[in-house]
């Protein structure tokens, strides 16, 4: 029998949902997808997905009027890859500024290393009951050209040429620059604890 925690989805046109739709249910959950402000401000957790252009992505976001909305949530919010990048302050992508919860700037990859990192990474210095069961050093996937260098609101790191802020976490807002849906059983892991938070974490 499904979880009755209610879970949704923001649906803005710029993400892999359908994936992490799959994810969340596999692990007991139903997660609904949805733009509509009211649903969103109901939920129990709100997930907050990413993938493609950052000023494409925010121009969406201001289309639906979520820019506004996402900042005020109450609730746990989990950004992931894009989506924890527009959380941040700015982003060199697009020289897009974000919805200012992070602050912290996205930088793009400089010409050492392959762009876009495509693959799995080890993630250490964990903090956070995100992280709750996951031993240092365990690998994550991820698909992205940008990353947010080490800050203040780090609560993962992981580096590729650079140490950069793998996860994030501020109030009630986390966010993850891998793809826990994509991560075996470590990401259903830390999907399974950020589904399991409680209000006040």
């Amino acid at each position: 029998m499904a979880d009755k925690t209610k879970i949704v989805i923001i649906d803005y046109g710029a993400g892999n949902i359908q994936s992490i739709k799959f994810a969340v249910k596999r692990l007991g959950f139903e997660a609904v997808l949805s733009s509509d402000a009211e649903e969103i401000r109901q939920a129990d957790k709100v997930i907050f997905p990413g993938v493609g252009e950052a000023s494409s992505a925010m121009k969406m976001l201001k289309k639906t009027g979520l820019d506004q909305v996402i900042p005020t949530l109450k609730q746990p919010v989990l950004g992931i890859c894009l989506g924890m990048q527009l959380m941040c302050d700015h982003s060199e992508e697009g020289d897009t500024n974000g919805l200012g919860i992070f602050k912290a700037e996205v930088r793009r990859f400089g010409k050492g290393v392959k762009v876009p990192q495509i693959g799995w990474n080890k993630i250490d210095n964990l903090k956070s009951a995100l992280f709750e069961g996951i031993e240092e050093g365990e690998y994550v996937y991820l698909v992205h050209s940008y990353f947010v260098p080490e800050c203040k609101d780090e609560i993962a790191g992981s580096e590729y040429g650079v140490k950069f802020s793998v996860a994030l976490h501020r109030d009630n807002f986390y966010g993850v620059q891998f793809h826990p849906e994509k991560s075996s059983k470590t990401g259903e892991k830390i999907l399974w604890n950020f589904l399991k938070l409680e209000v006040r974490n």
